[in-house]
């Protein structure tokens, strides 16, 4: 099957035949015809199948097609607004748009926090066709009275899950409530949870369901282990893989932003280039080092879950688990960026006796046991005994907070692996992000993660 097949306009397929592809994936040979169609779309893919170009190249036929419906009195007169949880993400999708509508008359614009918002609203006095923001800095903007959302067609609802994840539902139903009842829905999640189906039904009218992979899978060309290491050499062991293998570009995660610095410093001593991302560096930062890593100049990018959402390298050979997440669905999008469009991945994670809960929860969602492997010279203690895994709530990034509320777990508390509040082992009155402390005035995840980057100035609005 070409491009040509699924009913795409010749200046479409030509932009995305010089982008180099030429057959579809199949959530892209699924998911065009339906978006063509008009009709609402719930789409489960597993991360790295190509699902963007899958919503991308229809919404921008639809609208060349279409003529628009007239411009809103005095501002921006979107027409399709792409929702996306991160910074990073949000980045990656506009680029998307332009790469692929570059013989269209068609206009994108990219809206998110952590940067001036003063500039947005210039741009947004010209016509923006397309808009892709994160929901927080979509907000602002309304409140501001900058942006216009009465003249929306089409809505796209990206990584949908880690939305609810991040605790952006309060702020989704707010944007719901501004956009006109006529209009096409297109919901794309890795995972379906019970909150996405009710998301899902409340929002899309007898959809097309499409399903490319079982729920909660890993794509069957990354290859995963799991090294069994010692807490405290976890370090030495991941210098030693990296150096041994000679690994020249390797993704790590880690559960926290301190840890990720720390990471970062100690694997630079060790003479390996390392740098850190995460939300509480400046956009600038982050721009700065997610470039750096992609051309190759970077050898390992140390990330947390949050921040790493965006990072698109289709060829990233490795990803490590420093530390397994305490989610288990971030497992699958952690793995999920390598082995992306058809290439070859290895995911490794170092797991040492505090983590065990973490990994059989792992296994269990992803339906399959992970190889284990010692690693000689590196033995664990088999006389080890697992310690409660303590996090700084102002750190974790699994579990942050919608605006005025907890997180969908609960207390705002990191879930275990079960998804309860409860750290495995922890103990009463251990630290917690629980009700009655004070919450951080940010926005979740992706835009601020814990806090303005840099400390950046709050520009027109609330800063996001």
């Amino acid at each position: 099957m070409h491009f040509s097949d699924l009913g795409l306009a010749e200046e479409l397929v030509r932009a995305v035949t010089e982008h180099g592809y030429t057959t579809p994936t199949p959530i892209q040979a699924q998911a065009i015809p339906a978006v063509l169609s008009g009709g609402d779309l719930l789409a489960g893919a597993q991360t790295g199948t190509g699902k963007t170009a899958g919503f991308v190249l229809p919404i921008l036929q639809r609208l060349s097609q279409n003529p628009a419906q007239g411009a809103s009195t005095g501002r921006a007169p979107v027409r399709a607004l792409i929702m996306t949880p991160t910074r990073e993400l949000t980045a990656q999708v506009e680029e998307s748009v332009r790469t692929y509508g570059k013989y269209t008359k068609l206009t994108s614009m990219s809206m998110f926090g952590g940067v001036n918002i003063n500039p947005q609203i210039t741009r947004l006095r010209s016509r923006i066709d397309i808009l892709v923001a994160t929901p927080g800095r979509l907000l602002d903007h309304v409140q501001q009275k900058t942006l216009d959302l009465s003249k929306i067609e089409i809505l796209v609802l990206d990584e949908a899950d880690r939305m609810l994840d991040m605790g952006f539902i309060r702020d989704i139903k707010k944007i719901l409530a501004l956009l006109p009842k006529k209009r096409q829905n297109l919901l794309f999640s890795a995972t379906f949870s019970d909150e996405i189906k009710s998301l899902a039904d409340n929002l899309l009218d007898n959809p097309a369901l499409i399903e490319v992979a079982r729920r909660n899978a890993t794509a069957d060309n990354i290859t995963q282990k799991v090294y069994e290491v010692n807490r405290d050499q976890k370090r030495q062991v991941l210098s030693h893989l990296i150096k041994t293998h000679q690994w020249y570009q390797v993704l790590v995660f880690t559960r926290t932003k301190h840890g990720a610095n720390r990471l970062a410093e100690q694997l630079e001593k060790d003479d390996i280039p390392a740098m850190a991302i995460h939300g509480n560096k400046s956009q600038a930062a982050r721009t700065r080092a997610l470039a750096e890593f992609k051309k190759g100049d970077l050898q390992v990018l140390v990330a947390t879950d949050i921040a790493a959402r965006g990072i698109d390298i289709s060829e990233l050979p490795h990803v490590v688990n420093y530390e397994l997440p305490n989610v288990p669905e971030d497992y699958v999008h952690r793995i999920g960026r390598t082995g992306r469009a058809g290439s070859d991945g290895e995911a490794t994670s170092l797991v040492c006796v505090d983590e065990f809960e973490y990994l059989r929860g792992i296994e269990r969602i992803i339906k399959r046991s992970l190889p284990r492997e010692i690693l000689a010279g590196f033995e664990p203690d088999p006389n080890a005994r697992a310690q409660p895994i303590q996090m700084r709530s102002s750190e974790h990034q699994n579990a942050p907070r919608g605006r005025g509320g907890p997180s969908r777990s609960g207390q705002g508390q990191p879930r275990s692996a079960q998804g309860k509040p409860a750290q495995p082992g922890s103990k009463p009155g251990a630290p917690s992000a629980g009700p009655g402390q004070p919450r951080p005035k940010a926005r979740p995840g992706g835009e601020v993660a814990g806090g303005r980057p840099g400390g950046s100035h709050r520009s027109g609005g609330r800063g996001r």
